[in-house]
């Protein structure tokens, strides 16, 4: 099964991050294959400096790997879907549901709080493909499904929160 991801406050240092740690997190998200002598050179740090501030960066959680963006059409996976389902029944068997966290068409797995308890992010061949993963997820319950037409934001990078200044109040 995939590792599970927490999004947890304060696992780098107890959530403070310097500018130098701001900017290597932005140029990475940016260009994940950037050198640590490309890096340093944008930063201001030599390469044993960089590469120390990413191992404290990894090993705090921030950065939790390093991974290629791919072009699912390119690889033939042409329809893109939001699919939320609503299990029928709760039950302590989760081998349902691993099936479905399982399935190499999951590209995303989020379980939330709604009508709906699990939201996927899933690619497929095309509607066949779909109809019949759909059908794998109607035996553990109900679905909705939204096709994608067109996604005009595909990746933002992620930065530390700072805030900011109070929003007025009514």
């Amino acid at each position: 099964m995939p590792q599970e991801h927490r999004w947890d406050e304060g696992s780098h240092r107890d959530g403070v991050f310097d500018e130098v740690d701001r900017s290597l997190l932005a140029l990475l998200q940016e260009s994940g294959r950037m050198t640590l002598a490309e890096l340093g050179r944008r930063v201001g740090l030599s390469s044993p400096s960089v590469s120390d501030r990413l191992r404290r960066l990894e090993e705090g959680g921030a950065i939790l790997g390093y991974s290629a963006v791919v072009n699912p059409a390119a690889l033939g996976h042409r329809l893109n879907a939001f699919v939320r389902l609503a299990p029928a029944v709760r039950t302590a068997d989760r081998t349902p549901m691993k099936r479905i966290l399982d399935r190499p068409e999951v590209l995303e797995a989020h379980h939330v709080v709604g009508d709906d308890c699990w939201i996927f992010k899933v690619v497929v061949r095309d509607t066949v493909h779909l109809e019949r993963l759909l059908a794998e997820f109607a035996e553990v319950g109900s679905t909705t499904t939204s096709i994608v037409l067109s996604s005009p934001v595909r990746h933002r990078s992620v930065l530390p929160y700072e805030p900011g200044p109070a929003l007025p109040e009514d």
